[in-house]
């Protein structure tokens, strides 16, 4: 029928979303990079190629074209699909090969089950940072992880020297990462280390718990201050398993303040203003993988932390 004829449905107009080709990318399919910046699978990012939906400098080009990077992607979408940018997240350390950020609590690092942008990985590539290829398209440049609700500093790479040698010095604990976590509770000891494997709850697959047939994982904790009902403690990792630091300390009987996940009290997180987990990735440090300097960060804690140890002096 005509436009405008009864019964028909005019279909919203396409819009134009432009990303740039990161230079570490140059050589790659075409196909395969608009997977990755795009977060979706390689099949929908060939049939956007296929439609002729995507342009390389002004020109439409098949699925198997290889960029050489710096180019401009102009691709046709509908107007809800769009990708927005997260808001930058503050560096405090860049150079060639890699750059230390300090992510704010309540960003996920990566996509992944049910997280598809607003992602860290999304503002570095909003920042116009190029990030080095992995395994993964949804993981460039991501040598370790924080949780979505903890703050503090990370590591990411930005080539594929960097990426390889920073998660050689993962893999092999060298890397210095020290966390700072308001808990529930006064620890009966003032130091102490957890060596405890952690696994992944049977019951309940987005949380762990301490079990004999986990990974193994240890921590050492030292307390900084202690409250009536709560202490703050500087805590060592020298193994990374997901959720290490809200595991162990949850393990010993002192979760992590607001951490309801892990058996905290939401009646303290309430009194303290806290509405995600008192932890904070508060030093970093490591051999720069390719110049071989030592690289050495302190975090200052982010204002809803502060507000959470000014609330506990109020009340001593």
């Amino acid at each position: 029928s005509a436009v405008g004829a009864p019964g028909h449905v005019d279909a919203p107009p396409l819009m134009q979303a432009s990303l740039t080709v990161p230079p570490a990318a140059g050589g790659g399919r075409i196909d395969r990079v608009l997977a990755t910046l795009l977060d979706e699978s390689r099949a929908r990012a060939a049939a956007r190629l296929d439609r002729g939906d995507v342009t390389v400098d002004g020109e439409v080009v098949t699925k198997s074209y290889r960029v050489r990077g710096g180019e401009c992607i102009e691709i046709a979408v509908a107007p809800g699909e769009a990708p927005t940018a997260p808001p930058p997240v503050p560096v405090r350390h860049e150079d060639d090969d890699l750059l230390v950020v300090a992510k704010p609590a309540g960003m996920v690092v990566h996509a992944g089950a049910g997280v598809r942008d607003g992602t860290l990985v999304d503002a570095m590539r909003a920042m116009g940072r190029a990030l080095a290829p992995a395994d993964d398209p949804s993981r460039p440049g991501i040598v370790h992880r924080l949780d979505r609700g903890t703050s503090g500093l990370l590591v990411v790479a930005k080539t594929a020297d960097a990426l390889s040698g920073l998660r050689s010095q993962f893999d092999d604990r060298s890397v210095t990462r020290r966390y700072w976590a308001l808990v529930d509770g006064v620890p009966a000891h003032h130091r102490a280390t957890i060596d405890a494997p952690i696994a992944r709850h049977p019951g309940d697959r987005t949380r762990f718990w301490t079990a004999t047939d986990g990974r193994p994982a240890i921590s050492h904790y030292e307390v900084e201050r202690s409250w009536s009902d709560a202490s703050s403690v500087r805590v060592r990792l020298e193994t990374g398993r997901t959720h290490q630091v809200r595991v162990h300390l949850a393990a010993v009987g002192h979760p992590v303040c607001a951490d309801v996940a892990y058996g905290a009290s939401s009646a303290r997180a309430a009194a303290l203003g806290l509405t995600r987990p008192a932890l904070h990735a508060v030093e970093l440090g490591f051999v720069h993988p390719v110049s071989g300097r030592t690289v050495h960060l302190i975090e200052d804690l982010p204002d809803d932390l502060r507000r959470a140890v000014a609330r506990l002096d109020g009340a001593a």
